[in-house]
């Protein structure tokens, strides 16, 4: 596993979901690295990419109210827990758990465990509110997955803040997520 500049060599043979990440990158001018590895489902698959990439892997959860009007991705540092109530709190919501796997499809065109900030740019609609850890933004480097979970990418907090997001329409609501 190793970590390469710029989009894949293969970019084409990959799953059009991918492609679209890389597109939207490029035509940002967003400089990013990757690493090909097997399916990472967990935060503990992503400990050997988090070591290879040089940037701290986001946990991304795909989430909804009790009555599954309002959804939300939560963006948080590999080392946080996320507790339902006190994110609740902080963003005046209902109870949240859990979205289920045909609105993260409906919404933002990706599967279970690859859910990725990168996600919104499918939310057309905007029906998905981007919940951001604030600590996120300390960091010079993130990692995240390309809409896919073969794959991650090395980006800067900058560049998401100031050119991935406002491109894609996202806003994020910034909160206080406590630590372990």
């Amino acid at each position: 596993m190793r970590r390469t500049a710029g989009r894949p060599a293969d970019a084409q043979q990959r799953a059009p979901r991918e492609q679209r990440v890389y597109e939207l990158l490029d035509r940002l001018g967003v400089a990013y690295e990757y690493v090909d590895h097997p399916p990472a489902r967990t935060m503990e698959d992503c400990l050997e990419i988090d070591r290879v990439l040089d940037a701290v892997i986001c946990k991304n959860l795909f989430l909804c109210n009790r009555q599954q009007t309002q959804f939300y991705l939560l963006m948080l540092r590999e080392d946080k827990r996320f507790r339902t109530a006190q994110v609740s709190k902080e963003v005046g919501s209902a109870r949240l758990s859990f979205g289920t796997e045909e609105y993260m499809e409906q919404f933002l065109d990706l599967s279970p465990g690859s859910v990725s900030v990168l996600g919104l740019m499918n939310d057309h609609g905007n029906r998905v509110r981007l919940l951001m850890d604030e600590d996120i933004l300390r960091g010079e480097f993130f990692g995240c997955h390309p809409c896919v979970n073969t794959t991650s990418l090395r980006l800067r907090v900058s560049d998401l803040t100031e050119k991935i997001l406002k491109e894609i329409g996202h806003e994020p609501v910034l909160i206080k997520v406590q630590e372990g």
